[in-house]
């Protein structure tokens, strides 16, 4: 698995972008079942992007489509259409070794992770996770309306695994980025529209219950095409100065947890 890990810990602020990878190796690439347009479409591109607002950050360049860290271990490698929307992505099951070995992927990504924040526990007594993510808003096809706007913020917040005792920073982070203005109007931000929040930030939480805060932000792909793959750069710089703009208030608000 090809992960990196960045760690300079000067701030008590990580990022990662766990599903930014497309890399497959070459056992899963002869076996996958979809097109490399499709594998692309379901995967984060971009993300790692947005992770550059710290010096701390997680990234992945294994695809999801080999093994997904932000399932539960037992969903990590994708076997049927019902693990992956419906899609086939398999030509034929994996072999035994193919999924041993992605599995022990995911625990040595897990292991190294629970190795970085327990050193910024150390540093700092508390610390805060940005868990990057996208999603696709025109499904039916690249001819085809957007999908309603009512189920599709722009910036979907997922808490459903976050301790109360974070309750208010995550409310200030909501505000900092509703506040934050795109070609001259404020962002759709809103919480648990799109999706709640998953295994990993869970992770986070059981883990480090007292000083570690994991928030699973998911960006509409408005700064890219979904269909195409090319993306917007200067969508991407709003979204990422809008994230960046969040740190000062999150800073703040972890110290006052302590």
């Amino acid at each position: 698995m090809n992960s990196i890990f960045n760690f300079d810990y000067k701030i008590p602020i990580i990022c990662t972008a766990i599903h930014n990878g497309h890399d497959l190796d070459l056992d899963f690439k002869d076996n996958i079942g979809i097109s490399e347009a499709d594998q692309l479409r379901e995967e984060d591109p971009f993300t790692e992007y947005f992770t550059e607002i710290t010096g701390n950050r997680i990234i992945n360049y294994t695809s999801r489509f080999q093994v997904d860290v932000n399932r539960n271990r037992s969903k990590a490698v994708y076997l049927k259409p019902n693990d992956a929307w419906g899609l086939s992505v398999r030509k034929k099951s994996p072999s035994k070794e193919m999924i041993e070995k992605s599995l022990k992927d995911y625990d040595t990504f897990y292991r190294r992770t629970e190795i970085f924040f327990k050193e910024m526990e150390k540093s700092f007594g508390t610390f805060f996770v940005y868990d990057i993510h996208s999603y696709n808003h025109r499904r039916n096809g690249p001819e085809a309306d957007f999908d309603p706007i009512e189920e599709n913020p722009e910036i979907n917040l997922g808490t459903s695994n976050i301790p109360p005792k974070w309750t208010n920073l995550i409310s200030v982070l909501g505000n900092d980025l509703s506040e934050f203005s795109i070609n001259g109007r404020s962002f759709d931000t809103r919480f648990d529209v799109k999706f709640p929040g998953g295994p990993f930030a869970r992770w986070v939480h059981n883990t480090f219950p007292e000083t570690g805060c994991c928030i699973s932000i998911e960006f509409k792909k408005i700064f890219m095409d979904e269909w195409t793959g090319k993306p917007d750069l200067e969508i991407m710089k709003q979204l990422k100065s809008a994230l960046a703009s969040t740190i000062p208030n999150i800073i703040k608000n972890l110290k006052e947890v302590l």
